[in-house]
């Protein structure tokens, strides 16, 4: 049976959920939380060096995580196949990540501590990330920098020579690490580097342009994928031990956002309908800090890093109706908005709060330019106080960028910016190793949910990527396979050639549709119901919507989607109609998910949920958990397991930065 069956058969109401029995994370040590990944770390079992060669480990995603744990997992000996659908391991979206990494180094002797790091990252959550991972998370953060200082990485140095450090939001320290706007490019260079070293050495074996279609389970356990070699359109069969997703965010289920065009949530859907539950869906982060829409052209929105933050102000005219050039306009005539609201923090305020605020002051009727929807980053003070030079020397390929696109010289005339989907927290549950509900399915980076809780504070992207794949995966997945000796699994496995057959059948039906829309006329359409109804507010009466409209989407699309050319060939239609395909499931999901959750969180905004002065109202007593969802059946409602979160040493309160 296809996916065929969503087109005719009747559609269960998703909000006719019901609720499982509590998933629990059994991985994680007890004890102080100082020592716990220490004594896990010793507690696990070890595989002998000359057994590692016989060890087969599938990575789906080359950028920060997949990169690096295909690296570190090859240099340990293991054989690994690593996967991507770019043309080139270096062309993951990682590559994108601008501002910088955060490390709890405290080389200003500004107060910073692993502990510091720790309180942010939980407090800037919202309070609903577990404590023990976060913890991992800030101690790992310090090896990290090592790591890549080793590599190569050039990270920006201060005068006296020593690795420079500036500021993001949510934090009152400078933390963050960078290169210049490039901080992304250049670790991702460094995980490449090491990587091909392994492909050189005969540990890794590198398949570019393929993607993972299917998750293959057999017995209960993660044995391999169904994957497509985006060239010649061959469906190929690899199995292993153990299998590794990070395969990233699922941002652009909202069609316009700032991740690449390719970037899917497919490898992570596959997972989750063969049992791996999904996280927090609707845990979305806005970016405060990208270039306004222009037009219904646009395929994808661009992101200005956050750590223009630093230098630059945020502003918009007091008074409506204010249609004169940012220059004519007095400084006592600009409203500062974030300075004047949130005083102790400023500009730098964490995502979720600028991206509010900067909505809030575009309702009033007093965003800047053609539409509406924009306010002014402006640098001129920055510029007066340091002199151009030092400007351009932080920012200038930023800079440069942004009057690339936009034909406006930032130098001389503010920025315009304005929120945009960016990253998002949920993804597939795991436990404290970073195993999901399917034993020997491992998620990594962005496809998981671990660390951020309901809001990611900037520059800790680049942190849990490269922390989970150099550091944590190789201790936890030698446990796992020394624990567990496994035959080889044959092709001709029911649970491989069942695999086979619903990618070929699902392909064939596709091409078979012959419908009149085409695949991005539905993806464009079901972004505009997740930005209108899920996107920087949700109201009940809104996701109400959303839940009626997306299962009529999603059947017409298998009534009516047009996808021309062959299987047996290069065919970029017939890629975007899959992950369009899971897009239509997860974002009604997603629905859901924000539905249930009747309070406010990081950047789940309830208009229901909000105090006197407009921010977030969490409710603890009720909501204090994880949102894990089961997969039941094509058309069927879903199954909510509840991980109850408990804090010992950040106890949650009402998050205020003024």
């Amino acid at each position: 049976m296809t996916d065929s069956t969503d087109a005719s058969s009747h559609h269960v109401s998703y909000a006719d959920y019901a609720t499982g029995e509590p998933v629990v994370d059994k991985a994680v040590p007890s004890g102080p939380i100082e020592t716990r990944w220490e004594r896990r770390r010793f507690g696990v079992k070890l595989v002998n060096p000359a057994n590692k060669r016989s060890k087969k480990i599938i990575v789906v995603g080359s950028g920060l995580a997949g990169g690096s744990a295909s690296a570190t997992l090859g240099e340990a000996g293991y054989h690994v196949k690593t996967f991507c659908y770019q043309d080139s391991p270096r062309r993951a979206h990682s590559i994108a990540a601008q501002g910088g990494i955060n490390a709890a180094k405290n080389y200003r002797n500004d107060g910073d501590s692993v502990y510091r790091l720790f309180y942010d990252t939980v407090k800037g959550g919202d309070f609903r990330a577990r404590e023990s991972n976060v913890h991992r998370l800030a101690e790992i953060s310090r090896q990290i920098i090592d790591q890549c200082v080793a590599q190569g990485v050039p990270f920006a140095r201060d005068y006296a020579g020593l690795l420079d450090n500036r500021s993001f939001g949510g934090v009152q320290v400078s933390r963050t690490f960078y290169a210049r706007g490039q901080t992304g490019q250049q670790l991702l260079i460094g995980a490449y580097q090491a990587l091909e070293r392994q492909v050189k050495a005969g540990t890794v074996e590198m398949y570019a342009r393929h993607e993972m279609l299917e998750l293959i389970v057999v017995e209960g356990r993660a044995r391999g994928i169904v994957a497509r070699d985006m060239v010649s359109g061959e469906i190929e069969v690899h199995t292993a031990d153990a299998v590794v997703l990070a395969s990233g965010g699922y941002g652009n289920v909202f069609y316009l956002s700032t991740n690449a065009k390719g970037c899917n949530v497919t490898a992570s859907w596959r997972a989750h309908r063969k049992g791996a539950l999904f996280a927090n869906p609707c845990f979305t982060q806005i970016h405060p800090t990208c270039i306004p829409v222009s037009g219904d052209h646009q395929s994808k929105l661009t992101l200005m890093s956050e750590s223009l933050r630093n230098d630059g102000r945020v502003w918009v005219p007091k008074k409506l109706g204010d249609d004169r050039g940012p220059n004519e306009i007095p400084h006592d005539e600009r409203d500062y908005f974030l300075e004047r609201k949130y005083p102790a923090f400023g500009n730098l305020v964490p995502r979720d709060i600028a991206s509010r605020a900067a909505k809030e002051v575009c309702d009033e009727k007093r965003g800047v330019g053609p539409s509406g929807l924009g306010v002014y980053l402006d640098f001129d003070d920055a510029i007066q106080r340091l002199g151009r030079k030092a400007v351009e020397n932080k920012y200038g390929n930023l800079f440069e960028m942004y009057e690339r696109i936009t034909g406006e010289n930032p130098y001389e005339v503010p920025m315009r910016i304005f929120p945009a989907v960016h990253y998002t927290m949920g993804g597939l549950w795991v436990d404290y190793d970073l195993q999901s509900t399917v034993p020997g399915l491992y998620v990594a980076g962005e496809a998981n949910f671990s660390d951020h809780g309901a809001n990611r504070l900037g520059a800790s992207a680049l942190m849990q990527g490269l922390a989970d794949g150099y550091f944590v995966l190789p201790v936890t997945i030698g446990d796992y396979l020394a624990k567990n000796e496994l035959d080889a699994v044959p092709d001709d496995a029911p649970e491989v050639v069942e695999a086979v057959q619903s990618v070929t059948d699902r392909i064939d039906q596709f091409l078979s549709i012959n419908g009149t829309r085409t695949v991005d006329s539905f993806h464009r359409e079901l972004g505009q119901i997740m930005w209108d109804y899920c996107g920087m507010e949700r109201t009940e009466e809104g996701l109400r919507k959303a839940l009626d409209r997306i299962p009529e989407l999603r059947r017409e699309f298998w009534n009516n989607v047009k996808v021309p050319g062959t299987g047996a060939e290069l065919n970029q239609s017939l890629e975007k109609a899959g992950r369009v395909a899971d897009f239509l499931e997860l974002g009604e999901l997603m629905c859901l998910d924000a539905l249930v959750r009747r309070e406010s969180c990081g950047g789940h905004f309830r208009g229901e949920s909000q105090t006197e002065d407009g921010e977030a109202q969490r409710d603890d007593e009720n909501f204090s958990f994880t949102s894990a969802w089961e997969y039941t059946g094509r058309g069927q409602a879903p199954v909510l397991h509840k991980e109850e979160l408990t804090f010992e040493y950040v106890h949650p309160t009402q998050r205020s930065y003024k």
